[in-house]
C-alpha cells in the first residue's frame, strides 16, 4: 500500500510499504477514504518532537471497513466510519470513566494512544491506503447514511470539531456567555464555531493570517488581528473593560508574535488578561514534555514562565488536554446529519495522498489560502 512516512525534519515521502493487516481479533481494517493534515502534523514535520525516521502520520482518518476481525460483534465490512484520533481499549478505569484519550492500555508505561503520533503508542496513521484500527468496536463511529454525501464534514469528527468543542467544555462555557479563542487555525475555527452553535453572546478569534480571520467571520466570530496591537486590550475594549467569560488556548507551545518570535506562553498569559475574574480557560493547543527544538533549556522540558498570580488572584480555572473523542463524536455526527452543523466550510484543499508532501510544505509555510487540507488515498 501507499503511505505517507516520516523520514526527517521537514521531510516526508509517499512510499510503497507493508500493508496494514488484521493482526488480532478485536481489529478491522479500514480503506481510508480521507485523512486530513492537522496542525499537531507539523510540529512532528518540522523536528519539533522525536519521532523516529520511518513513522507513518496521520490522525484525522475515516473510511470505509473492508476486513473484520473475529472478535469483531457491532461493525461490518461495508461500514462508513469516523475514528477518533485517540484510541481506546474501552474498558480500562480510564476509558469507563469517559477519559479516552488517556487509555492505560493501549500504550503501556503512559496515558493516551494515538494513530500516527510521536509518544502515542506504536500505531500507524492513516495517511495511506489502509489502516489497522485495534479495539473496533469500541473506536469506530459508524457513519449516518449521509456519509458520502458529506463526508468533508465528516472527516472532521476525527479529531478538529470535537476538540474545538472540547476546549469550549474545558472552559466551562454556558448559554449566552462571552468566549475569546486564541489561534485561527483548524482547532481554534473549530472552538469559535462550537461556541457559536452552543448559543455563546460573543465570540472573538485572535489571529493574524487574514485568511484565518476570514474563516473566523464565517463561523459567527469577531476576528482580533494581534498585529494591530495587543490582543488582550482589544478584548477588554470589545467587552466595555470586563473581559471575556471563557477563554481557548488553541495554539499551543509554538506561539509566536507578529515578529516572529516565539513564546510558548504568549497566548495563556494574554488569556489571563483577556478573561474576567473567576472565568475559565480551555487549554487544549498542544503542549508537550519535551521539544528538542525550543528556544530555551526550560521550554525544552516543557516549563513556561506563566503569569500565575495573575490568574490566581482573578480566581480563574484552567482546563487542559487532548479531547476525549468518543465524548462528543457521536452527537456531533448527528448535527452534522441533520444539518445543523457543516464544520467543511474551513476545508481549503483536497489532494491526493501523491500530493501530501507538496502539501505538508505549503500549510507548514502558512501559504495564504492553506487553512485545511484533506488528503484523498481512495481518490
Amino acid at each position: 500500500m501507499k503511505a505517507l512516512v516520516y523520514e526527517g525534519p521537514k521531510s516526508v515521502s509517499v512510499k510503497d510499504v507493508p500493508d496494514a493487516t488484521v493482526e488480532k481479533p478485536t481489529d478491522v481494517l479500514v480503506r481510508i477514504t480521507t485523512t486530513n493534515i492537522c496542525g499537531s502534523d507539523l510540529h512532528m514535520y518540522e523536528g519539533r518532537t522525536g519521532l523516529e525516521s520511518g513513522k507513518i502520520l496521520g490522525h484525522e482518518n475515516m473510511g470505509e471497513v473492508v476486513e473484520v476481525g473475529s472478535g469483531v460483534d457491532r461493525v461490518k465490512v461495508g461500514d462508513q466510519v469516523s475514528l477518533p484520533f485517540n484510541i481506546g481499549c474501552g474498558f480500562c478505569e480510564n476509558c469507563e470513566r469517559g477519559n479516552t484519550g488517556f487509555c492505560l492500555t493501549v500504550n503501556p508505561g503512559t496515558a493516551g494512544g494515538a494513530y500516527g503520533f510521536y509518544g502515542m503508542g506504536p500505531y500507524a496513521g492513516g495517511q495511506a491506503e489502509l489502516l489497522r484500527v485495534p479495539y473496533a468496536d469500541f473506536n469506530c463511529l459508524v457513519l449516518p447514511e449521509d456519509a458520502a454525501e458529506k463526508q468533508n464534514d465528516y472527516a472532521m469528527l476525527s479529531d478538529i470539531f470535537p476538540t474545538g468543542w472540547h476546549a469550549t467544555e474545558l472552559a466551562g462555557m454556558r448559554p449566552g456567555e462571552s468566549v475569546v479563542v486564541y489561534g485561527g487555525g483548524p482547532v481554534g475555527i473549530m472552538a469559535a464555531y462550537s461556541a457559536v452553535i452552543r448559543g455563546a453572546s460573543q465570540v472573538f478569534v485572535v489571529d493574524r493570517h487574514p485568511d484565518r480571520l476570514k474563516l473566523a467571520e464565517r463561523a459567527g466570530a469577531t476576528p482580533i488581528d494581534d498585529s494591530q496591537g495587543g490582543p488582550a486590550q482589544q478584548i477588554l475594549d470589545q467587552t466595555d473593560g470586563r473581559g471575556a467569560d471563557r477563554g481557548c488556548e488553541c495554539v499551543g507551545y509554538q506561539a509566536h508574535d507578529a515578529q516572529g518570535n516565539e513564546d510558548p506562553s504568549m497566548t495563556l498569559n494574554s488569556l489571563f488578561q483577556a478573561v474576567r475574574p473567576t472565568g475559565k480557560i480551555g487549554v487544549v493547543g498542544l503542549f508537550l514534555p519535551d521539544d528538542p527544538g525550543a528556544k530555551t533549556e526550560d521550554a525544552k522540558t516543557g516549563r513556561y514562565p506563566l503569569d500565575y498570580g495573575t490568574t490566581w488572584f482573578k480566581g480563574q480555572g484552567i482546563g487542559n488536554g487532548q479531547a476525549n473523542v468518543k465524548n462528543y463524536n457521536r452527537q456531533l455526527a448527528q448535527l452534522i446529519h441533520q444539518g445543523k452543523a457543516k464544520p467543511s466550510f474551513i476545508v481549503s484543499h483536497e489532494l491526493s495522498l501523491d500530493q501530501a508532501p507538496e502539501a505538508y510544505q505549503n500549510f507548514d509555510d502558512r501559504l495564504e489560502g492553506w487553512t485545511k487540507v484533506l488528503l484523498k488515498p481512495a481518490a
